[in-house]
């Protein structure tokens, strides 16, 4: 069985893939640069030696990677606005290049990695040309964060093409534990609260598959993925919704009455992703 190292594996996203390896008879080598006795308490419980790396070094990520045959590379900082621009920037680049590179050096036979909804322009405080929006909605960067992922996925392209190896970019949506629904009814009121992603969100059980299918998934290059609920996260159709905020934007094709407005039919196609989580099996409308 294919052994993963799963960085940032300590994160919000991180520790429910690392479950969902192990429950599917991975064994896991998890990274984190947040990696205390607590948590390595934690992961080994569940059968996950944890390693604390600081993945801006790149010798440090090379050891990380030494003993594994594929990555799932989550480690970086999370959103735009938690730092300083440039440091948001800087760090991510660092720790992207020097993952992907110790992958090519270490021969490992794939690299799944978590890039971003916010290469196809988010926040829209500028419309969307059209919508569902897919991956040829790119690139869009507004923020640094999302020039981080943008300026990765070039890169992972490149070595990808240098070594052989598939490199498979996940663009997640918003992520959401079950813990995290009892907030969506808040968003409910005012449709603009949430148009920054066309309402959009991605259970992180659903982000755990996908990482797990593009892990075995027939492709080659450095391919990117949208990853995406099925639905959107408010209770109001979504074309109701994209003709009151964004009465500009075309709708290009049928998306049913709550369907997504954040295009998940390559995933479905090239990964065989199919999200099976929802807040509305949580939340009573």
């Amino acid at each position: 069985m294919t052994t993963v190292a799963v960085t940032g594996a300590n994160g919000k996203t991180g520790r429910v893939v690392v479950a969902d390896l192990l429950e599917h008879g991975f064994d896991v080598l998890a990274v984190d640069i947040a990696a205390g006795p607590g948590d390595r308490d934690t992961m080994a419980k569940i059968g996950a030696p944890l390693l604390r790396a600081d993945l801006t070094d790149y010798g440090q990520a090379v050891d990380a990677l030494s003993e594994a045959d594929t990555v799932i590379h989550l480690a970086n900082i999370p959103a735009p606005g938690l730092f300083p621009a440039a440091h948001t920037l800087n760090t991510n680049l660092a720790m992207n290049n020097n993952v992907f590179l110790a992958a090519a050096h270490n021969k490992l036979s794939r690299v799944v990695w978590a890039s971003s909804e916010t290469t196809l322009g988010l926040p829209f405080d500028v419309p969307p040309r059209y919508a569902p929006v897919d991956e040829d909605h790119y690139p869009y960067p507004t923020t640094t964060y999302a020039l981080s992922k943008v300026a990765s996925e070039t890169t992972a392209q490149h070595i990808a093409e240098w070594s052989g190896i598939p490199f498979v970019a996940l663009r997640l949506s918003n992520v959401h534990l079950e813990e995290d629904y009892h907030l969506v009814p808040g968003y409910w009121a005012d449709a603009r609260l949430r148009k920054w992603n066309l309402w959009g969100y991605i259970d992180a059980r659903d982000v755990a598959a996908a990482c797990r299918l593009a892990l075995a998934a027939p492709v080659t290059g450095a391919p990117s993925f949208v990853i995406a609920a099925a639905d959107t996260i408010m209770d109001r159709p979504s074309a109701e919704l994209l003709a009151e905020v964004f009465p500009e934007v075309e709708l290009t094709r049928e998306i049913g009455t709550y369907g997504t407005l954040l295009s998940i039919d390559r995933a479905r196609e090239a990964l065989g992703f199919v999200p099976r989580h929802s807040w509305r099996d949580i939340i009573d409308r």
